[in-house]
């Protein structure tokens, strides 16, 4: 009696990942991922119940590595403008393959209301403790809003950023937020 086959969804990940880097959210099905996989369609709904269950696994290992590179540079219980600073830092100091992969998810994926409004939240949440009445929060706010920008616009393929460019941009954005926050 032979060995029972087990499923590797890490695996799984990264054929759906790469479908939707070079072929675009419409192409991702659980079919698509079969056929690469070399395994039948129930295998993959055995690892993910759905196409909506595989898309939220894709989003939590998008930002698996961003928050643990994150949480060291914020340490426990930063003030505000430190997890700003944390935030930016974490920005250019992530994977330039996983930052692609996360561009591609969301510019993608990110089409269903429900995947739209868990962004919305991430985002509002990192957000909430900035208090824009104040000039440090108003320049906090617009360091993020300037690393958002730039990252999308690198990730997305809109603008080539030179390596040393890309950490000017976020030079100047975490010059606008005092350094010991």
């Amino acid at each position: 009696m032979g060995r029972k086959k087990t499923i590797d969804r890490e695996a799984l990940l990264d054929i759906a990942e790469e479908i939707v880097t070079t072929q675009g959210a419409s192409a991702l099905t659980i079919d698509a991922i079969a056929k690469r996989a070399g395994i039948t369609k129930g295998g993959v709904q055995y690892s993910f119940a759905s196409k909506d269950a595989l898309i939220d696994a894709m989003f939590e290992r998008s930002t698996r590595s961003y928050t643990q590179v994150f949480d060291h540079l914020a340490g426990p219980a930063p003030s505000p403008l430190a997890a700003m600073r944390a935030h930016i830092e974490a920005s250019r100091q992530s994977d330039a393959t996983a930052n692609a992969k996360a561009a591609s998810l969301m510019s993608g994926l990110l089409q269903t209301p429900e995947h739209l409004a868990s962004t919305r939240q991430w985002y509002r949440e990192r957000l909430a403790a900035i208090d824009p009445t104040t000039e440090e929060g108003r320049r906090a706010r617009l360091a993020f809003f300037a690393t958002e920008g730039a990252f999308l616009l690198r990730f997305c393929g809109f603008m080539d950023f030179a390596e040393g460019e890309w950490d000017a941009v976020i030079d100047d954005a975490l010059g606008l937020i005092p350094p010991h926050s």
